[in-house]
């Protein structure tokens, strides 16, 4: 009997052996897996900041200006005028009440399952 059972333990202790081997190699190998994807990071993190410098230097006023002037015929570009811009006053006022016939009306249509952007949106 005590031989079995110290036989039991020595395959026991034996599997516990492998199994904490294996997984320590395991975890040694998500290490240095994280490590690689670490590094990618860094990589991509630096050529991130490289695209970032470029685009912000493409995008300098100084240097978009003579592209503009170079093709500004035939894209058919001109300045921008001050009669282009229009005063507050301009704008429409906010009507003083709801039109409630025309709120009704527009109600009705869409429980009718009529869509009416959709029309004016086909008709132009």
């Amino acid at each position: 009997m005590l031989k079995t059972l110290n036989a039991i333990l020595l395959f026991v202790s034996l599997a516990g052996v492998v199994g904490v081997y294996a997984l320590k190699y395991s975890v040694e190998d998500l290490a240095t897996d994280k490590g690689r994807l670490e590094r990618k990071i860094d990589r991509q993190n630096a050529e991130l900041s490289l695209l970032q410098a470029d685009w912000a230097y493409l995008n300098q006023p100084a240097h978009v200006a003579p592209i503009v002037v170079r093709h500004q015929a035939a894209l058919g570009l001109e300045a921008t005028r001050q009669e282009q811009f229009l005063g507050f006053d301009a704008l429409p006022m906010r009507p003083a009440a709801l039109d409630n016939a025309a709120l009704n009306s527009l109600f009705e249509t869409l429980a009718s399952g009529v869509d009416p952007i959709g029309q004016i949106i086909e008709a132009n």
